[in-house]
């Protein structure tokens, strides 16, 4: 029988494409400039929000992220919906006169729903723009946001910036919100929009202190994309962090573990292609369709009999009449 690879070839083409654009970004890894950074303890999804006072509302952004991994269920918020697959996505709400309107989300990183688009990574050392600075910058794109009022069936790309700045005091996670009610989440908004001294939601200088990922800004730029810009002290963003807590080594365990996937995996395609092979040269049915079905049949009598055997050999002879060597 003649075998044509070529629609194999095809799908594997099709497959690993989509596949790097998934992997995209991966937290725990991250080098640039020889220097490798772990930010994998900053996974999870968490939000942060940003309030704006106008004369007759108060629009309040909620940004959901999660650096590490995909939203999945954060991504929905009431009538909204951001893609699952997405890193960062935004909330916008409409208060007026103590009541809230959703307006519209915005999709800011990640992949499109359906897969299309990339994250595009891009890692910048802070210490090679200011020497005196010490973290790393990470840009995550794949988003698209439509306005309000424009009539255009495609939006204006997205993108996330972070600069991650070292700071050994904090973990990172000082002041996020994970996993809250929307009851919650309104109370604590309205404590924070009671808190805003200017009138124009920035944060008390006591939250900026509390809180290590800040929202620096977003909008437009130059009219052709947006741009959503946070700062977040950490002290994973330091140079030598990961080489002054190395992770403790499961490689024993790791190597058993694949030993026992790879047995297995081997032993389930010899017996799947033996059964095919079986029933297409002999039309082999029940039994007969295993390779070597006749010892897998004894395997039971064989295992029986080799027990017996070990038995007898550790119970020894045992006791016979006459005389035995001294």
């Amino acid at each position: 029988m003649r075998l044509h690879p070529q629609p194999s070839l095809a799908l594997v083409s099709l497959v690993l494409p989509s596949l790097a654009a998934a992997v995209g970004f991966d937290c725990a890894n991250v080098r640039v400039d020889g220097v490798h950074f772990d930010l994998s303890p900053l996974g999870g999804v968490h939000e942060i929000w940003h309030v704006e006072e106008f004369d007759d509302y108060i629009l309040n952004t909620t940004w959901v992220l999660n650096i590490c991994g995909i939203l999945g269920k954060k991504s929905i918020r009431g009538d909204l919906r951001c893609g699952t697959s997405m890193n960062v996505c935004g909330f916008e709400e409409k208060i007026i006169h103590g009541e809230v309107e959703q307006v519209r989300k915005l999709p800011i990183a990640g992949l499109q729903p359906g897969g299309g688009g990339s994250k595009d990574p891009e890692i910048t050392r802070l210490k090679k723009q200011d020497p005196d600075t010490e973290g790393v910058r990470v840009k995550l794109s794949g988003g698209e946001i439509h306005e309000p009022d424009s009539k255009k069936t495609r939006g204006k790309p997205a993108s996330a910036v972070f600069e991650f700045q070292c700071d050994p005091d904090r973990t990172g996670l000082e002041g996020l919100v994970e996993e809250i009610s929307d009851e919650s989440r309104r109370r604590r908004r309205d404590e924070d929009n009671e808190n805003d001294g200017d009138g124009k939601g920035d944060d008390k200088p006591n939250d900026d202190d509390r809180r290590s990922l800040r929202f620096k800004s977003f909008g437009p730029v130059d009219d052709k994309s947006y741009v959503l810009r946070m700062d977040w002290r950490t002290r994973y963003a330091c140079e030598n962090y990961v080489r002054e807590h190395p992770k403790k080594s499961g490689g024993h365990w790791g190597f058993f573990t694949w030993l026992i996937i790879i047995v297995f995996l081997g032993a389930a395609a010899y017996l799947i292609f033996g059964s095919w092979l079986n029933y297409n040269r002999y039309g082999a049915r029940g039994w007969d369709l295993l390779p070597h079905g006749d010892t897998i049949r004894d395997i039971p009598y064989i295992l029986q009999d080799w027990i017996r055997r070990v038995v007898n050999t550790l119970q020894g002879p045992g006791a016979r009449g006459g005389y035995s060597a001294v």
